[in-house]
């Protein structure tokens, strides 16, 4: 079973967001690291780029595949996670540390859409 953290919220796709204030990081959940196997490049939006939900914000390459990843909520990218760029790698070892940017967000009630960890895992086990 993959690793699920309480108080990080969830999408469909198998992001996490971790929310603090009005702004949101955002990273690809253990479940879909384990599923896309070793990632060995990550592509990332730019700091200031707009992004609205479901917008394409890079692509997660790995040895099985190359995946167009999605913005779960609007706004401004405050923050990306340069180190991705050296060490992609580090989002199979460390999920939930190793997010991938930030985002400013624009519509707070975007945020309902998105699980909590137990409507995640039941999602997952389905």
């Amino acid at each position: 079973m993959s690793k699920i953290v309480e108080g990080l919220l969830y999408t469909e796709d198998h992001e996490w967001v971790k929310v603090e204030g009005n702004k949101a990081k955002i990273g690809v959940t253990d479940h879909a690291q384990h599923e896309l196997g070793d990632i060995v490049y990550v592509e990332l939006p730019e700091e200031d780029d707009e992004l609205a939900k479901g917008d394409v914000f890079g692509v997660v390459e790995s040895v099985k595949a190359a995946s167009d990843s999605f913005t779960p909520l609007s706004g401004t990218v405050t923050a990306v996670n340069e180190n991705l760029e050296d060490a992609p790698e580090s989002v199979n070892a460390t999920p939930y540390e190793a997010w991938m940017f930030e985002l400013e967000l624009s519509d707070t009630s975007e945020l309902d859409g998105l699980m909590d960890a137990a409507a995640y895992k039941a999602f997952c086990e389905a």
